[in-house]
């Protein structure tokens, strides 16, 4: 199938501090640990990689503000799907405010197949701001893209989005854990092994 034909999937959802969801131990290691997705994905597989469902821009919608980017502002949305071991993880979705691709930053724009998150971790300049998470059920668009994936959704997909500020300019980073994603299979393992 071609994935590409489905983008954009964008993220319909209600975001929230992680403090007020229902998360497992587990879960929660991945939905709250601040540093870089991509390396401890790595950690967790022999070949990482990363592919484009399709960047363009547009103006930001509603659902998608958050401090720093505002709703009708101009922004480059990228979405992947990151895999390891060709089993895909993790679906990402990235707003650049045009304003924000100025300067160094402007190589953003053209990151193709690498990991947008590998970039930014060897910034030294990078700082995070508090991660919010939310839920996606059976009706949501990341739902369709892992029935599209041939994944058994059996439960509930968690996703976590910051803004992270580079050279005093902010981007939002928006990641949802897929149906075989290692955060679920951790949960899994640790009720076989509680029973």
């Amino acid at each position: 199938m071609n994935l590409q034909s489905l983008f954009p999937i964008t993220l319909s959802s209600h975001w929230r501090d992680a403090k007020t969801c229902p998360l497992s131990e587990s879960l929660q290691h991945w939905l709250l640990d601040p540093n870089s997705l991509t390396a401890r994905l790595k950690a967790h597989c022999q070949q990482f990689r990363v592919e484009l469902l399709g960047q363009q821009v547009e103006p930001c919608h509603a659902n998608d503000t958050f401090a720093g980017i505002t709703a009708g502002e101009a922004v480059l949305v990228r979405e992947v799907l990151l895999y390891c071991d060709e089993k895909p993880q993790v679906f990402a979705r990235s707003l650049l405010p045009l304003s924000s691709l100025t300067g160094a930053e402007q190589a953003l724009a053209n990151l193709g197949t690498q990991s947008l998150g590998q970039v930014l971790f060897n910034n030294p300049s990078l700082q995070r701001q508090a991660i919010e998470v939310a839920e996606f059920d059976k009706h949501s668009t990341v739902v369709k893209l892992a029935d599209d994936l041939h994944l058994d959704t059996k439960h509930t997909l968690w996703g976590r989005r910051s803004i992270f500020i580079l050279e005093n300019k902010p981007l939002m980073v928006a990641e949802v854990f897929l149906p075989d994603a290692f955060a679920y299979q951790q949960d899994d393992q640790l009720g076989l092994s509680d029973a």
